[in-house]
């Protein structure tokens, strides 16, 4: 099996060791014998949504953003034909933003999204920053780090990534944390995420190669030391 991973704008957005999911990834699959390809687009450079497994887009501060908004826009079908033929797509910050409708700044013109989520933010009045703790559906947690004034808004269609029980989440009001839809994540977690949330990375990593080869179920690895990261995080104050 090979896994296809396409980083979108790794130099411009790449906040809080963000490149650090492409690693993580990578490393696991590797150790599992799964051969790794990734490619990182640029700045008015192609996709190919028939290409990658798993897309990943991370944060940046507003002028990266505003960078890369308009050229965004033009991936905006090849990632729509991509998340409807099942790819996974992990988003984080300034990327989770974008693939909503708008993202809107204290200063300046409102950012279009690609709306690939039913999704919008706004800036709020005060930045959110600390450490969060996200219970998601199956009772597991993902734990990382937030560092944001944009206040994300989930549409009626669109699931929350988990319950925030520690931090503020997408908007510091309704204590959920991230969306997600079809095999698109979005999420306000750095520090990077992946490598001190194991299970989520392996989720990942199965969802993509179910896609490309059908059934697949991963070799365990040993995560303790991941584990210890992850539960250390826990532990933290927000």
């Amino acid at each position: 099996m090979k896994l296809h991973i396409c980083h979108l704008y790794a130099r411009l957005l790449n906040i809080y060791g963000d490149r650090g999911n492409i690693i993580a990834l990578t490393q696991r699959a590797s150790w599992r014998g799964i051969e790794v390809e990734v490619r990182a687009p640029g700045l008015a450079e192609n996709l190919d949504p028939s290409w990658a497994d798993i897309y990943f887009v991370g944060g940046g501060q507003d002028k990266q953003q505003i960078m890369i908004a308009e050229d965004l826009q033009r991936h905006a079908d090849n990632l729509k034909i991509a998340a409807n033929d099942g790819a996974v797509m992990l988003a984080v910050c300034g990327g989770y933003q974008l693939f909503g409708h708008y993202y809107k700044p204290h200063q300046g013109s409102e950012l279009k999204g690609i709306s690939l989520m039913d999704a919008y933010t706004v800036a709020g009045d005060r930045r959110m920053i600390g450490n969060v703790t996200v219970e998601l559906p199956d009772k597991s947690t993902l734990v990382g780090f937030e560092n944001h004034s944009g206040k994300t808004f989930l549409g009626k269609g669109l699931s929350p990534l988990g319950k925030v029980l520690k931090g503020n989440g997408n908007n510091g009001e309704d204590a959920f944390e991230g969306a997600h839809y079809k095999n698109i994540y979005g999420t306000y977690l750095h520090g990077s995420l992946l490598p001190k949330n194991p299970h989520f990375a392996d989720q990942l990593i199965t969802e993509a190669l179910t896609r490309r080869y059908g059934a697949v179920k991963l070799e365990p690895l040993d995560d303790e030391i991941e584990s210890k990261a992850h539960d250390k995080a826990r532990l933290l104050k927000a």
